[in-house]
């Protein structure tokens, strides 16, 4: 018997030594900031202090989540990721992106890094020329609900761009199981337009030209500042003219929450938005008879959808015909630069041209300061 107990003693004993030997496996703090967003509250870039590799962290990745829904190691000279790290990880850059929507392709593009896409969601939409001219060879991924995982996985894709709405993506879990990287996209959860923008400075992260991604934001953001100061002056010479936003999805309008980033550029712009007293941040359903209100009060009118004249215009929105904006002709939709294929370039790549959306907006709001409207980029008035 007491054989038998030490022999039982040594078995516990040996297994302790054993246990202590094994390194622990702590989480650890990042130490290091590596890029802290000026604008963008969605993501930061962080690691440790003396090592190469980066870690993206998304702090909010759809609608409603609380806290970091991924992080994406950037692995530089080999290095490995923590043994704590459950997150997602590509070594040193990736080369080879698929992307779910077409604003992630205006950001890539605005990085010269078109060349890096080889799987688009809806590719005959897209517009940018370098997609184009090489849509053969480029994968139809289809939506998330139903997407290609054999066309990733024969493209050899090394990162998918996905996003969530009120959730995480349905495409999560199988491209987990089938070995695939991938990395949420937050930036249309953004409040500020520049913070919209600051997204490409993550995304020049992945694509390994860290350098490149901060040098075109800040020219943007140059440019973007600027404007805004030139509307800050136009509006003190004179009252702000007054908004109105989107047309009726049936009997029920979707009004932009005052807190997104298109009524940011409008208050920028030097206009006023006609949609107040609502601390959400999300789109706001009001009735026809709200809506009626709201518009007899605007100066503007902007951002009609699909309706693309003022016959539909007053099919769509009947009993409107009497409002300031409309009997004033100044209507307003971000569709004049639609593709042959039916893609609109402002969901494409204005996401990386704030500024050019602030100049057109300063032109509708101040005319008599800015010129003639022919000038307009994605905006156009209704006719």
């Amino acid at each position: 018997m007491k054989h038998s107990i030490s022999i039982f003693t040594c078995m516990i004993l040996l297994s302790f030594m054993s246990a202590c030997s094994r390194p622990s496996c702590v989480r650890q703090k990042y130490d290091t900031v590596f890029y802290a967003p000026e604008y963008a509250s969605g993501f930061d870039i962080v690691g440790f202090h003396g090592s190469r590799s980066r870690i993206i962290r998304v702090k909010c990745a759809w609608q409603g989540a609380d806290s970091t829904a991924v992080e994406l190691f950037v692995s530089k000279e080999g290095e490995k990721p923590p043994c704590w790290f459950s997150g997602q990880v590509i070594d040193d850059h990736a080369a080879r992106i698929a992307v779910m929507s077409s604003s992630y392709v205006g950001l890539i593009s605005g990085l010269g890094a078109c060349d890096s896409i080889v799987a688009i969601s809806g590719k005959n939409f897209i517009s940018d020329k370098s997609i184009r001219g090489r849509l053969e060879d480029i994968l139809e991924i289809g939506p998330d609900s139903d997407p290609d995982y054999e066309g990733l996985l024969s493209r050899g894709v090394d990162l998918v761009l996905i996003y969530g709405i009120s959730s995480s993506s349905p495409m999560e879990r199988r491209l987990e199981n089938l070995g695939i990287p991938y990395f949420y996209m937050g930036e249309y959860i953004e409040q500020d337009p520049l913070g919209k923008t600051e997204w490409i400075v993550a995304l020049a992260e992945i694509l390994g030209v860290p350098e490149k991604g901060v040098s075109v934001f800040k020219s943007i953001e140059q440019r973007y500042v600027s404007l805004k100061a030139k509307a800050d002056s136009l509006a003190h010479r004179g009252e702000q003219p007054l908004v109105m936003m989107n047309v009726p999805y049936g009997d029920t309008w979707f009004m932009a929450s005052p807190r997104s980033a298109i009524v940011r550029m409008v208050e920028d712009a030097g206009g006023e938005y006609v949609f107040r007293g609502h601390n959400t941040n999300m789109s706001v359903p009001i009735d026809r008879e709200k809506a009626f209100v709201l518009a007899s009060e605007a100066d503007i009118w902007l951002d009609t959808g699909s309706v693309g004249s003022i016959d539909e215009f007053n099919r769509v929105c009947p009993g409107f015909s009497s409002v300031k904006s409309v009997l004033n002709g100044r209507i307003y939709n971000s569709d004049a630069r639609r593709g042959s294929s039916g893609g609109n370039e402002f969901w494409e790549n204005s996401i990386v041209h704030p500024d050019i959306v602030l100049e057109d907006l300063l032109r509708i709001m101040h005319p008599e300061f800015m010129g003639k409207e022919d000038t307009l980029y994605y905006y156009r008035r209704l006719n």
